[in-house]
């Protein structure tokens, strides 16, 4: 699973009326249609001559979950009773209801004890016959429903040496009692239909699934935990217009007349419950390979181009991981799946990983693509989760640490380690921030609903835990022991225990001391850092642990202390254990400034003084691209206009492209700086010309388009057409504010027909700056076209065009908008849709339509956020 990213990849340059208040939001949170069928679905109802429940089986079920929650907020690990060994399911779907009618066979054992009651996870159905399957034998069985659990009465006591099944027919309802979720996975229908009746114009009609943590038993019966395993066979009936996606092999499709198709997937590998999943839609296809593992890349017609550039790395990731674990990648094939509406940014079903829309994109569009992180993550866990799993959801973090540090082992292989540091870092500032108000145990047993385990600690920190620990013991060992932890535990389930015998096996070293510290207890170091420079030849390091004793101990760790010495980078470890300890450097040649934790490897707060002139220096002789960031932020903070003219240059010619976007953004925000450093305007152009990153190309522009748009408008001319849309759209959005002659008609006739929101965004502005009228058709096309962060950044565009000229549309931009923040699956997309309804707050009824659907929101910091907004808006009338 990979949570919503906290912002989205958005082009810095464009300037976007609401991003702020989205990016404040998230932090709290993160082709062509089909009609649709009148061909006959098959028949449910025979499978509902079903015996009522009685209440003596309702009475057990009670009982039964009362012992489940008498030990408190503990979560135990699931105890097996049974062991579910194989899943077939004969599936067809009611489009026009939102229902799964299915037909589920399950071949089971008990586990250890002898069993007479078999209970399995069913939620929302409608419950048809259920029948015990013995030794070619079938009869029918009473059993006991309550909406969650399914009881059902063995005819005979079982041993673990009977192997049996059970048949149960039913009709899922996935829309009942559906909850939020959690902050990587918004709601838990299990299963989704999307656009089923094929009503929304430009939206194509689909199925998929999302079963993580216990959301699968939403459309199918099974023992809905981590720590099981099965294999399975599923049986899809669709029509035959539309593509299956589902785990493991398309073994048989067959046509059953009427515009109706079956088609068989088979997993042959056993895997847990919850990375069972089905997409169902009018997919087009890119296809790659890798060895003899076929890649399957799915996505909306017209879009196979795009997604053969955005997954174009995928086979040289899995080579990758390969290499670094010495496990082959352990499935017969590997699909990606975009979808609309997808409730989390993307998840690791066994060999068919679904993504959310924002990885739609077109040819043009992939140019800038920036997804290999959450591509990374989903194919890492083919390995740590899939292969590998959790037992339990307190251990989650053994499934998302390691999906959340491939995204640093790629970037360091790929890119450069200046790329995968400062993605450490923002995974370790996404932590911090939480840590502000939630410190817990990265393993941790107590917590109300399993939703509650996707946050920071389990992603964020859990990562940057793994990254200390292959410091701590070395890149040899680190992966060795990654390489039998895989071997010893494939196809089971584990504990993080588990994980450090590995590693103390390999090492022959004791690492309780890490583990205990890191993944069992909460917190972080918070380090007080000082340096004596008076003996230049022998440098003294004070460190001081400050953290509340009381909420987390003294922490153990290395600290890495690094200098130069005529451009050579030096480096000594201490290990800190107290809570104030002092380390003389020994360095005998004279040194004048030091570096601890350089390269940012520790995750701990860290405070100590240093001037000015000692970032600059940083800045100047770091070899380290993330150290020499930290030295320009901590210059720019402090605004020392006399260093600065000695920085600024000296960052614009910087090796790292994040140095460079960093300054460029800085130098936007002041319009001095092109008098006062000679050459600095044919410096920053040269970077919008030719510099090999983008982003960065087009942050050089922003600050053309800021400083003096008129002047360097005959660039923007230039550059508008420039393939990559990131490039373009700043040069668009440039010439916009370059005054009204910067644009003729016939440009803005050409611009109008373009679709990606970088160009349709400064194209909006334009048309509001300049107050053009008979533009509503153009503001509503546009509005329905567009889907993901690019919709949500449009949204305060539409609305304040409507509400400026109402007499282009505004009661049908106010309808479209308030249905929008009703019935929105993305939860940022709803939030946009209020803050652009805002614009009609002189409207009372339209105020009327707005808190009516506010009381309606599901989701409790939405509806909070909502409520702050409207009870302001009454106090304010």
């Amino acid at each position: 699973m990979k949570q919503l990213p906290s912002t989205p990849k958005g082009n810095s340059t464009l300037n976007f009326k609401i991003a702020t208040v989205f990016f404040l939001f998230l932090a709290l949170l993160s082709c062509k249609s089909e009609k649709v069928s009148t061909q006959k679905e098959p028949s449910a109802q025979s499978v509902f001559n079903t015996e009522v429940s009685n209440e003596d089986s309702l009475e057990r079920l009670k009982t039964l979950r009362a012992k489940e929650s008498a030990i408190g907020n503990y979560r135990a690990s699931a105890k097996r009773d049974f062991d579910l060994l194989h899943t077939d399911l004969e599936l067809a779907f009611d489009w026009e209801n939102q229902a799964v009618i299915g037909k589920a066979k399950l071949k089971l054992k008990p586990f250890f004890y002898p069993q007479k009651e078999l209970i399995l996870d069913a939620k929302d159905y409608d419950v048809g016959a259920v029948f015990f399957i013995k030794n070619d034998s079938t009869q029918k069985v009473n059993y006991g429903y309550n909406e969650k659990q399914l009881l059902i009465y063995l005819p005979q006591e079982l041993t673990e040496k009977d192997t049996f099944g059970v048949e149960i027919n039913y009709r899922a309802y996935p829309e009942r009692n559906s909850g939020n979720g959690s902050e990587a996975i918004s709601d838990t229908k299990g299963l989704y239909f999307i656009d089923p009746l094929d009503t929304i114009p430009g939206k194509p009609r689909m199925i998929w699934t999302q079963g993580e943590t216990e959301h699968n038993s939403k459309w199918f019966p099974t023992i809905d935990k981590p720590n099981e395993r099965a294999t399975q066979l599923f049986k899809l009936t669709v029509p035959d217009s539309l593509v299956t996606v589902s785990n493991g092999v398309l073994v048989k499709s067959e046509s059953l007349g009427d515009g109706l198709r079956k088609d068989y997937w088979e997993m042959t590998l056993p895997h847990a419950p919850y990375l069972a999943a089905i997409a169902v839609g009018d997919f087009g296809k890119a296809e790659d390979r890798f060895r003899d593992i076929p890649l399957g890349y799915y996505v909306e017609k017209g879009y196979e181009k795009g997604a053969a550039k955005v997954f174009a790395n995928t086979p040289e990731m899995i080579g990758f991981f390969e290499s670094k674990l010495g496990v082959n990648y352990p499935w017969p094939k590997y699909d990606q799946i975009v979808v609309r509406d997808f409730v989390s940014g993307a998840m690791e079903n066994t060999t068919a990983s679904i993504f959310m829309e924002n990885l739609l994109l077109d040819e043009r569009e992939a140019i800038d693509s920036e997804w290999d992180y959450i591509i990374a993550h989903e194919l890492f866990h083919q390995w740590f989760g899939d292969f590998v799993t959790t037992e339990s959801w307190s251990n989650l973090t053994l499934n998302e640490a390691f999906a959340n540090y491939s995204e640093y082992l790629w970037n360091e292989y790929k890119y450069s380690k200046d790329e995968a540091a400062l993605k450490l870092v923002s995974e370790m500032e996404g932590y911090f921030a939480e840590a502000e108000t939630k410190q817990v145990n990265l393993i941790r047993f107590e917590y109300e609903d399993n939703e509650d385990m996707f946050d920071a600690h389990s992603y964020n920190k859990g990562g940057v835990i793994l990254h200390m620990l292959r410091q701590k013991v070395g890149d040899e060992a680190f992966f060795k022991a990654l390489n039998l932890y895989l071997n010893q535990n494939a196809f089971q389930s584990v504990e993080v225990h588990d994980l450090r015998l590995a590693f103390e096996k390999v090492t022959g070293e004791d690492l309780n001391w890490f583990f205990n510290q890191w993944f069992l207890d909460k917190g972080h170091p918070e380090l007080i850092f000082d340096v004596d420079y008076s003996q230049p030849e022998n440098i003294l390091i004070s460190v001081f642990q400050v953290q509340d004793p009381m909420q987390s101990p003294v922490f153990q760790f290395p600290l890495e202390v690094s200098w130069y010495e005529d451009g050579e980078r030096k480096r000594k470890t201490f290990f800190v254990n107290e809570s104030f300890q002092q380390f003389t450097l020994e360095n005998k040649n004279p040194v004048s400034q030091v570096y601890l934790d350089e390269g940012k490897n520790l995750l701990a707060r860290r405070t100590q003084e240093m001037s000015p002139s000692q970032y600059l220096r940083q800045l100047k002789e770091s070899k380290l691209g993330v150290a020499r960031y930290e030295a320009l932020d901590s210059l720019i903070s402090k605004g020392e206009e006399e260093l600065l003219f000695e920085a600024i240059p000296f960052a614009l010619q910087d090796s790292f492209w994040a140095v460079k976007e960093n300054v460029l953004g800085f130098l936007q925000s002041d319009s001095s700086w092109g008098q006062k450093i000679e050459g600095i305007e044919s410096g920053i152009l040269k970077i919008a010309e030719s510099d090999p990153k983008n982003s960065v190309r087009a942050a050089a522009l922003d600050v053309f388009a800021t400083w003096d748009a008129d002047k360097y408008s005959p660039i923007f001319k230039k550059m508008v057409q420039e393939p990559s849309y990131l490039v373009a759209g700043s040069a668009l959005a440039g010439l916009v504010q370059s005054g009204e002659n910067a644009l003729d008609d016939e440009e803005i006739v050409y611009f109008e027909k373009e679709t990606n929101f970088r160009m349709i965004i400064p194209l909006a502005e334009y048309f509001l700056e300049n107050e053009v009228a008979g533009k509503g058709n153009w503001f509503f096309e546009k509005v329905r076209s567009l889907n993901g962060e690019g919709l949500y950044f449009f949204l305060g565009y539409f609305g304040e065009y409507f509400s400026r000229m109402p007499d282009e549309g505004k009661e049908n931009a106010s309808a479209y908008l308030l249905n929008l923040m009703k019935n929105q699956t993305q939860n940022y997309i709803r939030l946009g849709s209020f803050q652009a309804l805002m614009g009609f707050a002189d409207d009372q009824e339209i105020v009327k339509k707005i808190q009516q659907v506010a009381s309606e929101e599901k989701d409790l910091q939405l509806r909070n956020y909502y409520n702050y907004y409207l009870e302001a808006l009454v106090d304010e009338n």
